[in-house]
């Protein structure tokens, strides 16, 4: 019994197996605990291992990859079609061990610690200046109870709340006014802790060449670029440009049949940070573009003229991410005048 390809549904304490032989046959089923994985593979002959993508499955690729295994990752709406019957642990493990065998699969890359670590610094950054407008939106809401409005955004908000508690005559009782004074302080702290960690992360990106690359490209900075750099991993996984474009889902959706093609609006599959990053620097292209010296004759200009802004920023936001793979892929500099050199 030589079992070839196995599928690992993950969890958290308990783990199931299922295992095929090189006929596809089933030779292997069988629960673990958290503790027994690494030595249940350790004693296994190297053979082809199938996990979902989801919170763990980095650490545990790593972790079978330094055993001699090799390691697929799927997306999970990949594989549900493969679950047969009601969805349970030994179903789940036998339709992971069926995919990872199609050879039309498409698998999610691999990620190195280091990047999994500035990963993490671009969500904590994210969270933390989600929380500052939220915590600053319920500063608003309070005020407004009390008949006292502000405008938008904290640089608005900080300095009419210091007049706020400032203003002896306004009314607003005293426990009112210790707790704006405690909201505006949260609100300071989170905004001081988001300029850490990015700091950090622009640290991170001049020390790395490729970043440093990506970030040559008009419509991405350091963020974009590290953040681009980190998700992207290998660029050669992808077989080209408009692959890494759809996988951040800037490519239209289709419903096409019959043979008629059929478009739809952008997919907006995979990373939405990624995808959100692209497209506001995208908009800060166009917004800069406008002001230059041939702006109508360039092909933004011209597609301007045709298409909504918000059409043409998705479409930049494509290109940029194409030229983003042509530059990790190939090890090249960005050149603004490339000119595509056509087979005869």
């Amino acid at each position: 019994m030589k079992i070839t390809a196995i599928g690992l549904d993950l969890a958290k304490q308990v783990f199931q197996v299922h295992g095929v032989d090189e006929c596809g046959h089933p030779v292997l089923s069988k629960k673990l605990r958290r503790a027994q994985v690494a030595l249940f593979f350790a004693n296994l002959p190297p053979c082809l291992v199938g996990m979902e993508a989801c919170s763990s499955s980095q650490y545990w690729a790593r972790k079978l990859l330094a055993l001699g295994h090799t390691v697929k990752l799927m997306a999970p709406q990949f594989v549900r079609p493969y679950v047969k019957a009601n969805k349970t642990d030994s179903a789940d493990a036998e339709a992971i061990c069926e995919a990872v065998g199609r050879p039309g699969m498409r698998f999610v890359p691999l990620k190195s610690v280091e990047n999994q670590a500035l990963l993490a610094m671009h969500r904590a950054r994210q969270a933390f200046i989600k929380a500052r407008v939220a915590q600053t939106n319920q500063i608003r809401g309070l005020l407004a109870e009390f008949g006292i409005v502000t405008q938008r955004g904290p640089k608005n908000l900080e300095p009419r709340v210091a007049g706020i508690l400032e203003d002896a005559e306004n009314g607003l009782p005293t426990s009112l006014r210790e707790l704006l004074y405690r909201l505006v302080q949260h609100v300071r702290d989170l905004r001081q802790r988001a300029q850490e960690i990015e700091a950090e992360i622009n640290r991170w990106h001049e020390r790395n060449e490729a970043s440093c690359r990506l970030a040559q490209i008009p419509g991405i900075g350091a963020l974009t670029a590290s953040a681009l750099v980190a998700s992207i991993g290998d660029a050669n996984a992808f077989t080209n440009g408009r692959q890494l474009a759809a996988w951040i889902g800037l490519v239209p959706r289709q419903h096409s049949s019959g043979g008629k093609p059929k478009l739809l609006g952008i997919s907006k599959r995979g990373d939405t940070y990624l995808r959100t990053l692209l497209v506001h620097g995208a908009r800060a292209v166009i917004l800069r573009a406008k002001q230059k010296p041939g702006y109508s004759e360039s092909w933004l200009g011209r597609l301007l003229t045709r298409r909504h802004q918000n059409i043409v920023a998705c479409a930049l936001a494509n290109h940029n991410a194409r030229v983003a793979w042509a530059l990790l892929a190939h090890n090249r500099q960005y050149e603004a005048a490339h000119v595509v050199a056509h087979a005869a």
